[in-house]
């Protein structure tokens, strides 16, 4: 793998869809997958196996499925999880079992009532075991984001030992700031005895907002996989969100850093998972939501109208929207008038798009959004023919 390849690790089908409202059947799963499989994502968190018979058929349906993403179940440091996760991983052609435990002060105090020796321990039997049915064995470190630095160095080289391929470096309550949750990638690399060895990997919860930026921040500081979902759906305010992670490397290339993502089919692959889990994305979000590329502003318009990159980083092309969209409304201008006239079929001169623009204000003073059916209308009043 280049050492600036970044890969991308989506748990839909798990931390998605354990959102409350979200549960997804078996063949919606598979269909989910499949485009997953398409659209490049290298890993596919295909469930918790143990949680369910349900959850266990998902994955065993979708380890058959999948042609060319490695194929992971989740467990728990428990040796029935990881049994039963081997079991549903049994079709996979690269089968991966992620496994864990919590590693913070509170997850030791309150949640295990044990001691951090006796975590190392549990975590360190937890992999050699998953070991034994596969080779691909990644660890979690459940709040690592509030987890000691020192310490948390000593879990990862415990388990490095132990035969992990990859170090899960979460950040499960959303409370890291950027600069922080980057440092804490930083520390781990230069700090953990055969870290060149594995490779480092983000997940990191929504709760203040800062999902993205602290998974970019661990990529920027030595992380080579992304733990994210499409829509950014998951649990409480949700996950990194797979197609802001995407566009960010291919819009900064001065970052140096790339997915094997075919960001043509963001949009379709969004879209489906809408359909799907009954999640819909609020109208402003970022790449994917229906005012991504949308315009309403007078002096927004003018400028995409006369150049798209005036207000656009982005082509939409690029994520599968089929193009940018000047909306009416009472702020728009004479040029995102004249636009959608001329889509409409009238070609006005300066004089009769004068005389329309005041009688297309009062009708945009009464009426949040003007479309096509309201346009000909106007013309009709101002008795201009298409």
């Amino acid at each position: 793998m280049s050492d600036n390849h970044v890969q991308i690790f989506d748990t839909t089908l798990r931390d998605g869809e354990q959102v409350p409202g979200c549960k997804l059947n078996t063949s919606q799963k598979l269909i989910i997958a499949e485009k997953l499989d398409l659209l490049g994502v290298d890993i596919i968190e295909a469930g918790f196996p143990v949680s369910s018979p349900g959850d266990f058929n998902s994955v065993v349906e979708i380890s058959k499925l999948v042609k060319n993403a490695t194929v992971c179940g989740l467990t728990r440091a428990h040796e029935n999880d990881i049994k039963v996760a081997a079991e549903a991983l049994t079709f996979a052609k690269r089968p991966r079992i992620h496994t864990g435990i919590g590693t913070s002060e509170s997850h030791i105090k309150y949640k295990f009532n044990t001691t951090p020796e006796k975590i190392i321990e549990r975590a360190q039997a937890a992999v050699k075991y998953a070991k034994g049915f596969v080779e691909d064995v990644e660890f979690y470190a459940e709040d690592a984001g509030r987890t000691d630095n020192e310490y948390l160095a000593r879990v990862c080289e415990a388990v490095i030992k132990s035969g992990a391929t990859v170090l899960n470096i979460p950040d499960t309550t959303g409370y890291c700031l950027p600069e922080e949750y980057g440092a804490k990638i930083k520390y781990l690399k230069e700090n953990v005895k055969g870290i060149e060895n594995v490779i480092l990997s983000c997940h990191c919860h929504n709760d203040l907002g800062m999902a993205t930026a602290n998974a970019i921040s661990g990529a920027i500081n030595g992380a080579r996989q992304i733990e994210c979902t499409i829509n950014g759906i998951g649990e409480r305010a949700g996950n990194t969100a797979l197609e802001e992670v995407v566009m960010i490397f291919k819009q900064h290339p001065n970052l140096n850093l790339f997915t094997n993502i075919n960001s043509k089919l963001l949009y379709s692959t969004s879209q489906l998972v809408q359909e799907y889990m009954g999640m819909y994305v609020q109208p402003n979000k970022a790449v994917v939501g229906d005012n991504a590329f949308a315009h309403s502003s007078g002096i927004h318009q003018d400028g995409v109208i006369k150049n798209r990159e005036t207000y656009e980083i982005m082509d939409p092309a690029d994520v599968g929207v089929t193009e940018s969209s000047i909306v009416l409304t009472a702020r728009s201008g004479r040029a995102a008038l004249a636009y959608r006239l001329k889509h409409n079929g009238y070609e006005l001169t300066k004089l009769q798009l004068d005389e329309t623009y005041p009688e297309f204000l009062k009708f945009a003073d009464t009426n949040k959004e003007i479309n096509d059916e309201d346009l000909h209308i106007i013309m009709e009043k101002c008795q201009i023919k298409a």
